[in-house]
């Protein structure tokens, strides 16, 4: 951990959030590759890999995003602590909201006339990159506020949070890549085809990474409302899209196993390492 801090120590705070968010890219494309060693994996452990980038998601959301928006709170704003993170976090999941009835998209394990949005005649590849798509802007977002509130000196976002933010983004978009490759897969896709769409899915990350340090560095106001706006955006993502994902078949138990993992993983990195 210390040699990643001094690496992005001094470094200009929108760089390290395109790299730490690429790298989160990076482990999409590093698990969407496994396809090319797999034809077909059993449900249980799609469900199971699910799960576990979901409890990420929802740990996340608190130690990483929210819990420090309302300390920041606290100081900035002591005649109401709660209305920043509170309001931060409507607008969070109002945002995804809209993107989820405007974009046309198809979650995963979801059947053809079961597709979101406004009605299109895309192909189903290609919906199903849509869903994903809709999954990592806030989690783009997220690592690119941290990054951006901790060049600012803000007591309650460190460069050592930020990091450990990106780590657990990163691993749980390791076997989210999988998750999306492997139905291309096995619908017929070729193994390349897969791939490509599978690491795809996460190329919005580095994009939003930026827009979110961007937003922070110049209007620091608004910063706790930012961390909060992130967590809300992940919330919404993960009670409308993952968990629903993964009680589609018989291996509910499996899946909320791999929940509380990814749960766990994601405090402990963030209480051991990020405190």
């Amino acid at each position: 951990m210390k040699t990643l801090e001094l690496f992005f120590t001094d470094m200009d705070p929108v760089l390290a959030a395109l790299i730490a968010t690429t790298f989160c890219w990076l482990l999409t494309a590093a698990g969407a590759s496994l396809v090319f060693l797999f034809k077909t994996m059993h449900r249980g452990w799609l469900d199971g890999m699910l799960g576990f980038t979901g409890g990420i998601m929802v740990a996340a959301s608190f130690w990483s995003l929210l819990n420090p928006a309302i300390s920041m709170s606290e100081k900035m704003y002591p005649s109401a602590p709660w209305m920043p993170a509170a309001v931060g976090f409507l607008l969070g999941a109002l945002f995804l909201f809209f993107l989820d009835k405007k974009l046309p998209h198809l979650h995963i394990n979801f059947k053809d006339e079961e597709k979101e949005g406004v009605k299109t005649q895309l192909h189903k590849t290609t919906l199903l990159v849509l869903a994903i798509t809709l999954h990592n802007i806030p989690e783009g977002l997220a690592v690119g506020i941290l990054f951006g509130a901790a060049a600012i000196g803000m007591e309650d976002a460190t460069l050592t949070s930020a990091i450990v933010l990106a780590i657990g983004i990163g691993i749980q978009n390791f076997p989210e890549g999988f998750a999306v490759a492997m139905p291309l897969r096995r619908s017929g896709a070729s193994r390349f085809k897969s791939f490509w769409y599978g690491q795809l899915s996460a190329i919005v990350e580095p994009i939003a990474g930026v827009i979110g340090a961007v937003a922070v560095i110049y209007m620091q106001p608004i910063l706790p409302f930012a961390l909060a706006f992130a967590a809300g955006a992940m919330i919404f993502v993960v009670v409308e899209e993952v968990i629903p994902e993964t009680q589609r078949d018989k291996f509910t138990d499996v899946a909320v196993l791999g929940f509380i993992g990814g749960f766990l993983v994601m405090m402990i990195l963030d209480v051991g390492l990020g405190g």
